[in-house]
Order: structure tokens, then sequence, then C-alpha cells
């Protein structure tokens, strides 16, 4: 009976399945970031700008609270309560075609989309990680990616409420090597935000223009102490392709014209959670073509 208890609780389908369904929970709570945290963070940027400047905000009565808890998730056109039954990732959206049980108002299919793309990413950090400490920080760091990135689309921003606490996190853990040692961390932290510093810096020099936002240098030294310096040659080659890919792709198709920012916050996120999961071959098919 206990082998039976070892082998189902080694089981790497086990967890990869256990990891699946709490990405598609942890997904439903990202839908909510995505749209509260930007929102939340404007709210107390007006607020302290009128404290500082001590100018009438105009605003007769205090606003209602407004968190990542409350209010509870309603229907944006009907403002009708989401029950707990119409709230099921995926599943619900599938049930309700779609649409909102009162109105019948559309819904749109970004929410079951995120929920799913979290549930895949966090069962192949699982099956690769297998049962070991790196698989619980490296889910936080997927999770946190994922928010990071919708935000990023959404509002050209990658908060630091997020950024932050997650660099210094893997500060930390390189204390344990679980992902890179602490001489690689702090150095990867450091290089990671002053390559794109340095880039950008030249690029405003050269052109008169920005090429991309501070969010941007922060993420990089976010990788940079989660995997160390060695890994972000990588991590900017494949995100700087995968962009300019897809961002000539969208100027073709008439999606966005020339002069509209394309937020690089998505593809350097993209580019740090390969390297994540596949960064020691990769770095070495990256230094054998290189010749290093």
């Amino acid at each position: 009976m206990m082998q039976q208890l070892d082998n189902l609780l080694t089981n790497p389908y086990l967890l990869t399945a256990l990891a699946s369904l709490i990405g598609l929970l942890v997904g439903s709570f990202l839908n909510v970031v995505i749209y509260r945290l930007p929102i939340m963070m404007q709210r107390n940027w007006r607020k302290e700008c009128t404290e500082y400047l001590q100018i009438d905000s105009g605003e007769t009565e205090p606003l209602a609270p407004f968190n990542l808890a409350v209010p509870l998730s309603r229907c944006p056109n009907c403002n009708t309560p989401i029950q707990p039954h119409q709230n099921i990732p995926v599943i619900s959206y599938l049930f309700l075609k779609g649409r909102c049980a009162a109105c019948s108002n559309p819904i749109a299919a970004r929410y079951p989309l995120v929920e799913t793309f979290t549930a895949i990413t966090s069962a192949l950090v699982a099956w690769h990680f297998g049962y070991t400490p790196q698989t619980v920080f490296a889910l936080t760091l997927t999770w946190s990616l994922i928010a990071l990135s919708f935000i990023d689309m959404d509002h050209q921003l990658l908060p630091d409420n997020i950024t932050l606490p997650v660099l210094w996190l893997g500060l930390f853990l390189s204390l344990f090597g679980l992902y890179t040692d602490t001489h690689a961390s702090i150095i990867g932290a450091i290089a990671g935000y002053t390559v794109l510093w340095a880039v950008y810096q030249l690029f405003k020099l050269t052109t008169g223009k920005e090429s991309m936002g501070y969010g941007d240098f922060k993420l990089l030294a976010l990788f940079g102490a989660w995997l160390g310096w060695q890994y972000l040659p990588v991590i900017i080659l494949l995100s700087s392709l995968v962009g300019a890919i897809i961002g000539v792709a969208m100027i073709v198709f008439g999606k966005r014209n020339h002069d509209s920012p394309i937020p690089f916050g998505p593809y350097l996120a993209a580019a740090g959670w390969i390297a994540l999961l596949w960064g020691k071959d990769l770095n070495q098919l990256y230094l054998t073509a290189t010749g290093l």
C-alpha cells in the first residue's frame, strides 16, 4: 500500500495534471490582475498627484473600494454579479456559450484563453522540473510573466508591483542555488538592466526617440537575477528575433502602422520563460553557433 502511494506521489503525470488544474484556477485570478491592477495604479497615481499638488480632485464622495478582491466580478454590460458556478475556469465559458447569463452580452474570449494558456504553461513547468522546489518557484515566475505580458499588451506598462518583488525573489533563491549561484545572479541583475538601458540611451541619442520603457530594463534584470548573466545573450536574441518578426507581420497585415509603439515586454517574457526551461540547450547551441 505504501509502495503504491509512493508511486502515485512521484508520478510525473499526476504532478503535470495537478499543475494544469492549479494553472486553470490561477489563470482565472490572473484575468482579475490583468484588468484591475492598472486601474488600481492609475487611481493611486491620481490620488498622489492631487495630494502633492494640493488641488481639488473634483470628487464629492470617496471612491468605492477597488482592489483585487473587491468588488466581486460583474458583467461589464448589465452589472449583474457573476455567481460562483458561472466563474469556473473555461467550463463556465463553454457552458454559457461565451455569453452573460443575465443579458446575453458576449464574454471576451481572452478570459478562457488566459486560463488555458496558464494551465498549459504550468503543466510544462511541472513536467520539466518534476517533484522539486524549482517547480514551485518556476510556477510563480510563469504566472507573474503572464500577468506582466498581458498588462503590457493592453497598457504598455510593466508594473513594478510585480516585477520588483519577483526580481528580489530571484536574488534570494540564488542563495540556495536553485537556478544559478549568487555571483551569477547579482551580475545578471546588474547586466540585464544596464544592457537595455545602454541600448535605450544610444537609440535616443541617435534618433531622438525612445525605443522601450524602463519596465523592460527591470524585466531583463529579473531574468538575470533568476538565471544568471550567462543566459542574457540568448534571451535578448530570442526576444529581439520574435519581436521583429511579429512587429513586421503586424505592420504588413495592417494591424499597426510604423509609428505605433509595440510593447517589448511580452517578447522578453516569452524568451525568458523559454530560457528558464530550455536555457542550457539553447545556450550551448548559441555558443556553438558563435564559436565561443
